[in-house]
């Protein structure tokens, strides 16, 4: 039973749901923004499950070494009910938040219209638009784009979009500052080498795809000690630097560096092979380990 309900919760994508709400208050509480409505945070998970599940939705073979795609065509009219209900919630989500802030939207200025736009358009080209036949040209088959996109994206929905919606609502002018900038890199560099650690999971996969990922390209170790490794050093060092020139407590930096420490050791555990489930409690659980990390620094230091 205990299988089965993590199976759901992973497989079904709702902990990514879960990662950005939590990203989202972490992100509020470091840039000392309120928080969100309520219907915004069901808004922002019910879009990242439902925009994670697309890709395995439409599976109908399934690969026996593949536990996902096995699981997806298990359990295929459970997850498009779930899609279903998810999209319900997602529109009733989607017009308590517009019938208040619909008039804030026409009086926006340029700048705040391209940062509201730019990130689910990236999300979009992620996956292509058939439509428009970029569907070959998608930004998730550029093997070595992939996780900077992902992290990209996840950075913006989580740390952009928690204050930029906020502005909207209270009728103010969004102006990045030199924290939210830096807070914005800390978290793309983060959630990219988690993407990088799932690439190392595919990369048979991918190298049959003749998909250049990193892992590909240059193989494991390297991957580990040249890119993973100093992301890292990037995502911490940038966060570091505004934090011990603007004196924040001791404790508040120490408490941040413990997810980058965590990162950077699941990294080393690499070189063995692990199970799908691995890779989506203790690779993305550290998500989630970063935001509590980030909400308990700011809340009580």
């Amino acid at each position: 039973m205990r299988n089965k309900i993590a199976s759901f919760i992973l497989f079904g994508n709702y902990f990514y749901g879960i990662c950005a709400v939590a990203l989202s208050i972490e992100a509020n509480i470091q840039q000392e923004t309120p928080l969100n409505s309520f219907w915004y945070y069901i808004l922002l998970f019910s879009a990242t499950v439902i925009y994670y599940t697309k890709a395995y939705i439409g599976v109908t073979t399934a690969d026996k070494n593949n536990k996902r795609s096995v699981w997806y065509l298990s359990n295929r009219q459970l997850m498009i009910r779930s899609q279903l209900l998810l999209t319900i919630m997602m529109i009733i989500a989607a017009f308590f938040i517009s019938k208040d802030i619909w008039i804030h939207l026409l009086q926006m200025p340029l700048a705040q219209w391209f940062l509201l736009i730019s990130f689910p358009l990236v999300a979009i080209f992620y996956y292509g638009i058939e439509s428009l036949q970029f569907k070959k040209y998608n930004l998730r088959n550029n093997g070595w784009m992939k996780p900077f996109v992902i992290g990209f994206v996840w950075s913006g929905a989580v740390t952009i979009y928690s204050v930029l919606f906020h502005s909207i609502e209270t009728n103010e002018v969004y102006n990045i500052t030199l924290f939210g900038f830096l807070l914005f890199v800390k978290n793309m560099m983060f959630i990219t080498v988690l993407c990088i650690m799932f690439d190392i999971k595919d990369f048979a996969y991918d190298y049959n795809q003749q998909l250049k990922t990193f892992v590909v390209r240059v193989g494991l170790r390297k991957t580990i000690y040249y890119i993973m490794i100093p992301l890292c050093i990037i995502g911490l060092g940038t966060f570091l630097v505004f934090t011990i020139s603007h004196h924040f407590a001791v404790m508040r930096i120490l408490i941040n560096t413990i997810p980058f420490i965590l990162l950077i050791t699941v990294a080393w555990s690499m070189y063995q092979r692990k199970s799908i489930l691995y890779y989506l409690a203790i690779i993305d659980g550290l998500m989630l380990i970063k935001a509590l990390c980030g909400i308990i620094s700011f809340t009580l230091f």
